[in-house]
């Protein structure tokens, strides 16, 4: 196998002088070394939204329910479930004799402790407490046994109670801790306890071998936080790193990532989608002809083709082929510059004009992406330029305050496989992700799905809200990406999971 040694130098060098990678690869039996792309700052499930908290904190907490990489919703900390009055009381049975990490018992109280203080001043300050906004309390029935009572039935909590906020926390551990010590030290009840975690640059797991569950196979998982994509390739490619999760992968590597005989790509159909959406606030994209003719402007299949590689597909929608609520028969606006040059003159946009699209700086491939756009867009008279942002500044600063230009980029996860865990987070008046819009009719549809358990009903709804969205043109459909993993061939009983939430209980290394 030949390989660009120059090149590689070049990227370990800037590696080593980031402080991301040790002197030679040092492995304790049962290790395994992830590079993951972001560190979210909190590891309180209250706190985030990200993929990447995710696929660190699905090893360290449980949820009362649990869904794998079959999409499947099976028991977790929860071992039966019923419904009463409607489905507007669930009655949860509790597993017995489980522990948190420090020892704690977990009980009922937990449970009601953890949802409590998600929908109180707690979860105020976070972005998961609308995504549970149904549950009205929680009531301990007994030691192991809990009624929650919500305010109207919720179709889509179950799969909620499996992530993210809905996490069991500790309650004895939290009050004499306090919250800022939590967010840097979690205990959970999952199969894995950190041990150490260092901001910005990463943090080790060790075996919790008194999980309900059983012991982890592994035991222990480091992980790196590795921003630039070439630099967690070069590190998978020295051996210095077993795993890279996605969205890290540039496409543009995946040819010589298989040349390696040490690593495999491994690819799954994922519930991620890239869009760029529209301030409809102020400016020229507040007109919805514009931000139409700036659809019909880019021909999104020949990206697809010439920059995805053929991983991803081509969406009408915010949502990919794995969401309840898609619509398969739904198609994107065609590509069509002509039609797109006659809008923007009917809208009085001046050839010329400039925009700024604002995406995340360390996101290779997207970078080529939105290239592409303004290539594109440049054709039919739009001058675009392009604003990278760290990440985090990104999401949680520019996006919710209104301070991007005319398009910015969006990827959303859609982790509960259902239009509504999008669409509600992108659409409805107030939401973090929705800063410039508010339409009294669309809050109407999404509201209305939520209390609905009849599905077919509530698809066509969510199908009606897919369509609304569309005609109104919030956003500049993209693609729906696949799961790209890079995989070193001493990892074994590795499953691809779509929403990169990884459970690697069952994971070992040669």
């Amino acid at each position: 196998m030949t390989k660009k040694q120059g090149m590689r130098s070049a990227l370990m060098a800037l590696a080593f002088a980031g402080g991301l990678m040790a002197t030679a690869p040092a492995y304790a039996e049962g290790t395994l070394t992830i590079s993951s792309p972001q560190d979210p700052g909190s590891w309180d499930p209250v706190d985030t939204f990200l993929v990447n908290w995710s696929s660190v904190a699905t090893n360290i907490y449980d949820g009362l329910t649990y869904r794998g990489p079959d999409a499947k919703l099976v028991p977790g900390l929860a071992s039966s479930w019923e419904e009463f009055d409607g489905g507007t009381r669930i009655r949860f049975h509790l597993r017995e004799g489980v522990t948190f990490q420090n020892g704690e018992p977990f009980n009922a109280e937990a449970v009601k402790f953890t949802f409590d203080r998600l929908m109180g001043d707690e979860g105020k300050k976070g972005p998961q407490r609308s995504n549970y906004a149904a549950i009205k309390s929680v009531e301990v029935i007994d030691e192991n046994t809990v009624d929650m009572h919500l305010t109207q039935p919720d179709p889509v909590l179950l799969t909620k109670l499996a992530g993210y906020g809905a996490m069991i926390v500790p309650p004895r551990y939290i009050a004499e801790k306090g919250e800022d010590y939590f967010n840097a030290h979690p205990i959970g009840t999952g199969p894995f306890k950190m041990v150490s975690y260092e901001p910005k640059v990463g943090l080790t797991l060790e075996a919790y071998a008194d999980h309900w569950g059983g012991a982890p196979k592994l035991s222990t998982i480091k992980y790196r936080f590795i921003s630039e994509p070439s630099t967690a390739v070069a590190e998978l490619q020295a051996g210095n790193v077993d795993l890279v999760i996605p969205p890290t992968i540039p496409i543009g590597m995946i040819p010589t990532i298989e040349e390696d005989e040490n690593i495999d790509i491994v690819t799954t159909v994922s519930p991620t989608v890239y869009a760029l959406r529209f301030n409809t606030g102020n400016g020229i994209t507040a007109d919805e002809k514009v931000r139409k003719a700036m659809i019909y402007g880019v021909d999104r299949q020949a990206i697809i083709d010439s920059i995805l590689g053929g991983q991803a597909a081509p969406i009408a929608s915010f949502q990919g082929e794995l969401s309840f609520g898609n619509d398969p028969s739904m198609k994107p606006l065609p590509y069509d510059p002509a039609k797109a040059q006659a809008l923007l003159k009917e809208a009085g946009v001046a050839p010329g004009t400039k925009i700024q699209i604002d995406i995340r700086g360390n996101d290779a491939t997207f970078n080529e992406v939105a290239q592409a756009v303004a290539s594109y867009l440049q054709v039919i008279g739009l001058n675009a330029t392009i604003k990278p942002y760290e990440t985090n500044v990104l999401l949680n600063d520019i996006i919710p305050a209104g301070k991007t230009g005319a398009m910015f980029q969006q990827s959303w996860g859609g982790w509960t496989l259902d239009y509504d865990n999008t669409a509600y987070f992108m659409y409805h008046t107030g939401e973090k992700w929705n800063p410039y819009d508010s339409d009294p009719e669309l809050d109407k549809l999404l509201e209305s799905q939520r209390a609905i358990t009849d599905r077919a009903k509530r698809e066509e709804i969510l199908q009606s809200i897919a369509h609304y969205t569309a005609d109104r043109a919030l956003e500049m459909p993209l693609y729906n990406l696949n799961a790209i993993f890079g995989v070193s061939k001493r990892v074994k009983n590795f499953t691809p999971v779509p929403d990169s939430r990884l459970r690697l209980t069952e994971v070992t290394v040669d």
